[in-house]
């Protein structure tokens, strides 16, 4: 894969997210991981985040203090991905800081 179609798919990845998080870098994980290491790193790096997203929203929603702080999930959410997706596309192995590492980069 040339280094612009990387970057093209990286920005993807991160931006198709947002209406389908989870389900668009779990699939793209699986087609593209093997593609290149720039598009591979975004890839997991996108699935680590859809995983930790999903895992803080059914921690907040469980607890009661977390009912308080629910609002501020999909504003970190959205933050972080578009920084991801202009990270991506600007050539950087970019890292989530607040992502949990469940797949290695």
């Amino acid at each position: 894969m040339s280094p612009e179609s990387e970057k093209l798919w990286s920005v993807a990845l991160h931006l198709l997210a947002i209406p389908f998080e989870f389900f668009a870098p779990l699939i793209g994980y699986f087609l593209l991981k093997d593609k290149g290491p720039f598009v591979s790193h975004h890839a997991k790096e996108s699935l680590n985040f859809g995983i930790t997203i999903l895992l803080a929203a059914l921690v907040l929603v469980i607890s009661i203090v977390g009912w308080l702080l629910l609002w501020a999930l999909p504003i970190v959410w959205i933050v972080f991905r578009l920084i991801a997706a202009f990270k991506a596309g600007q050539g950087e192995f970019y890292k989530i800081p607040i992502a949990i590492k469940f797949i290695k980069v």
